[in-house]
């Protein structure tokens, strides 16, 4: 709708490194090998993304022709081509043969759709994000708590912080396991969910000398991930996620066509009643999440935070940190993360234990000391803690800053 150039000059650039190749990043090389390691038993895998009886690795030249061709497809007959033409028939074919659901109706009936984002007002500064079936609820769920504290003076990585940080989101993952769905089959609530009244009601259930084992989800009343980010001379900013799933997704690669299609219909429950229990024609909750940050009505920050569950908590200490703890952009997103994991989820499973706290280096061992004598379960992780970047404008000197941390494969460039 926005866009001002013509789909085969966009595609172009990826044409050219599918025929041509290109020289696989360390990162990605582990990630492919990781993940061929448990695929290349399906078919089609080991033909595409392991040529010479193995992943590439770090510096060698990558090459997908079947890819290339795919998008010259879609350069010429656009999306149709995907959803209705001979992209979608090979796909239905080659799922049918695997014993699999989807059809080439699924494919044709599919439609994109324009939807209105949802935000808080954090601290003066508003905060968008994209409703359900999506995750975005929860990083504002959190943001709502813990504007009842005073984050600056607690001051960053210190365990009053962080213990009210964990708190704050076991308490959001709680609804999210509950309420989060395909809006077009349940009604959520995210007027309340999202609002100050219940953000207040639900931060009075934190104990502040204690890690909770569980939270009660809240009760209402009745009435392989990548993240980009691009802005232009025009004021545009996009900010943009996409992922397969569970690494490089699930394995089914439809011959001839270079990809493997995505592995989200796995964060649907089972379990008969719940808001998000499989049905047919139901999107599943799904967690990838960009963002958006505005001040007094104008564009100031588009960004995102890659990593599954991640994603909410990440999206709510970058925030927390450029606001509260007043670092810049690339500081923001630098600094050590925390993450917990073993929330109740979406898909059923109960969280009972209080789950584990994941702290990456440079939090003090006093500051772990204290989280330790609150209950909370400490781990050290390497990885898991998402992946960022950003775009910040500055109205006052008319001009874009941009930053891309370490933790993944990134860059920040203007041209």
């Amino acid at each position: 709708m926005f866009g001002t150039l013509p789909v085969d000059i966009v595609l172009q650039p990826a044409i050219t490194y599918a025929r041509e190749g290109f020289p696989v990043s360390e990162l990605i090389a582990h990630y492919m090998k990781t993940g061929t390691a448990y695929l290349r038993r399906f078919p089609n895998i080991a033909d595409i993304y392991m040529p010479d009886g193995h992943s590439p690795g770090k510096g060698e030249i990558f090459k997908n022709p079947a890819l290339a061709n795919t998008l010259e497809k879609i350069a010429m007959g656009g999306r149709d081509e995907f959803y209705k033409g001979s992209i979608a028939k090979t796909i239905s074919d080659f799922i049918k043969e695997q014993g699999g659901f989807l059809s080439y109706e699924d494919l044709a009936r599919h439609h994109s759709e324009w939807v209105e984002l949802i935000k808080i007002n954090y601290r003066g500064y508003d905060v968008w994000e994209l409703p359900p079936n999506g995750q975005g609820t929860a990083a504002l769920q959190i943001l709502n708590i813990l504007e009842q504290y005073n984050l600056r003076e607690m001051g960053f990585g210190s365990a009053e912080y962080i213990h009210y940080l964990v708190e704050a989101k076991k308490l959001a993952f709680e609804d999210r396991a509950k309420y989060y769905a395909d809006p077009s089959f349940v009604d959520i609530p995210i007027d309340q969910l999202i609002s100050k009244e219940y953000g207040a009601k639900r931060a009075k259930l934190i104990n502040p000398h204690r890690a909770a084992r569980s939270y009660p989800p809240g009760q209402i009343e009745s009435g392989n991930t990548i993240y980009l980010t691009v802005a232009d001379n025009h004021g545009n900013m996009v900010s943009l996620i996409q992922s397969n799933y569970r690494g490089m997704g699930s394995g089914m690669s439809p011959p001839g066509l270079g990809f493997i299609l995505q592995d989200r219909g796995e964060l649907f429950s089972l379990q008969e009643g719940h808001a998000n229990v499989y049905a047919p024609g139901k999107r599943p909750f799904h967690t990838i999440i960009p963002a958006f940050i505005t001040k007094d009505g104008k564009p100031w920050i588009s960004f995102g935070v890659m990593g599954g569950a991640m994603q909410p908590q990440g999206h709510a200490q970058i925030v927390i940190n450029l606001i509260d703890f007043d670092m810049n952009l690339q500081e923001a997103g630098d600094a050590p993360r925390i993450r917990h994991v073993g929330s109740s989820q979406p898909t059923g499973e109960i969280m009972a234990d209080g789950g584990t706290v994941n702290l990456e280096s440079g939090i003090r061992w006093e500051d772990i000391r204290k989280l330790l004598m609150k209950g909370h379960k400490i781990a050290w992780n390497l990885g898991g803690y998402g992946g960022y970047q950003a775009i910040m404008w500055d109205n006052k000197n008319k001009v874009y800053y941009g930053a891309s941390e370490s933790r993944k494969d990134g860059q920040a460039a203007g041209f």
